[in-house]
């Protein structure tokens, strides 16, 4: 794995809090298009030169650097509904049935 990777993340327009890491020299050729299609417009959030040990908000940077040399992106999901807010939103959709 190199040392350094010029990163480009980009959010998803139909998921929230989906993001997509990507090789900002390779773009977007090496996602699937099924997961583009999923993923929607591809909004640039931000680029950075990424390292190893560089601390990110919710991934590990390695894992991102792995994942983007290995199949070209590094695909962030949206992280877990707190397991109350899953019943509380259950609830309500029982009764509206």
């Amino acid at each position: 794995m190199s040392e350094k990777l010029l990163c480009e993340i980009l959010k998803s327009s139909r998921k929230d809090e989906m993001y997509l890491y990507i090789d900002k020299q390779k773009g977007v050729s090496s996602v699937p298009d099924a997961l583009m299609d999923t993923f929607g417009k591809p909004v640039p959030v931000l680029t950075m030169i990424l390292t190893a040990d560089k601390k990110l908000a919710r991934v590990n940077a390695a894992d991102v650097m792995t994942a983007i040399q290995e199949q070209g992106f590094y695909l962030q999901m949206p992280p877990a509904k707190e397991a109350y807010l899953l019943d509380v939103h259950r609830a309500q959709a029982a009764e509206r049935k």
